[in-house]
């Protein structure tokens, strides 16, 4: 069991609700970073309910002075962040000739300067007190491509390129860096996501499951149990390394 503050962004749903509870069921104290701050609270209590230390703060990763209110917020109420999970995202399945440069924007605000923001904030502190875990949520669309998101996959594998330059620049100071590449997970976004593909949504989900060498698409906890393993004590030697949680989909 662990009594570190954990911040997780975009921890009020999908993806980082499963992590904010598992980090939670493991004693971490859990700073559940959110611009939806309703889905933040629910998280947040569900969290408490079953046993753990949680709160909701409402941040805007695309925004600076938004993302350094949130950490001083959770410095002042729960202790310095020790363990970032940068987890929120955003993405629609769309033809690279469709897109538009305001489309390309959006995703890299959030999916890639979001992440640097976050960490900017609170890896300093880190390097100060010596220890710290910088966990980055990834994609297997960085790793292998992904139709459909080309702008999304340049943007995750941005992420895994820069966590593995962070990993070399903070080692020595007790910090580790490490990216989570989920494969498809089974999450309101991705459903909506396939919904808006131009496609029949049920079908373009049955078409990612059959591709997963164990016929199902991830659960929110399988990628979790990915973080927490970074986010231990016990992986202090570990940096710089990509994780797929896929189903076998990636091997690489």
């Amino acid at each position: 069991m662990s009594n570190r503050v954990a911040l997780v962004t975009g921890g009020g749903q999908g993806i980082g609700r499963g992590i904010s509870e598992v980090l939670g069921g493991q004693g971490f104290r859990v700073a559940i970073a959110d611009l939806n701050v309703g889905t933040a609270q629910d998280t947040a209590r569900a969290v408490t309910e079953a046993g753990g230390t949680a709160m909701a703060v409402p941040a805007d990763i695309t925004d600076t002075a938004s993302v350094l209110a949130a950490v001083k917020t959770v410095a002042q109420e729960l202790g310095p962040v020790e363990v970032a999970v940068n987890n929120a995202g955003w993405d629609d399945f769309m033809s690279f000739v469709d897109t538009t440069e305001d489309f390309w924007d959006r995703i890299l605000e959030v999916n890639f300067k979001g992440a640097l923001r976050v960490t900017q904030a609170v890896v300093p502190g880190m390097m100060e007190r010596g220890w710290g875990r910088v966990i980055n949520i990834g994609s297997d669309a960085g790793r292998v491509g992904s139709s459909l998101e080309a702008v999304y996959s340049g943007a995750k594998g941005g992420i895994i390129a820069f966590t593995k330059t962070l990993a070399r620049e903070v080692a020595a100071k007790g910090i580790t860096a490490n990216t989570v590449c989920p494969g498809p997970t089974d999450t309101p976004a991705l459903r909506t996501f396939a919904s808006n593909s131009g496609q029949d949504g049920e079908k373009v989900i049955a078409a990612m499951t059959r591709a997963v060498p164990m016929r199902r698409l991830a659960q929110p906890s399988d990628v979790a149990a990915a973080v927490a393993f970074f986010a231990s004590d016990a992986t202090g030697y570990i940096t710089g390394q990509t994780l797929s949680v896929s189903g076998g989909l990636t091997m690489a």
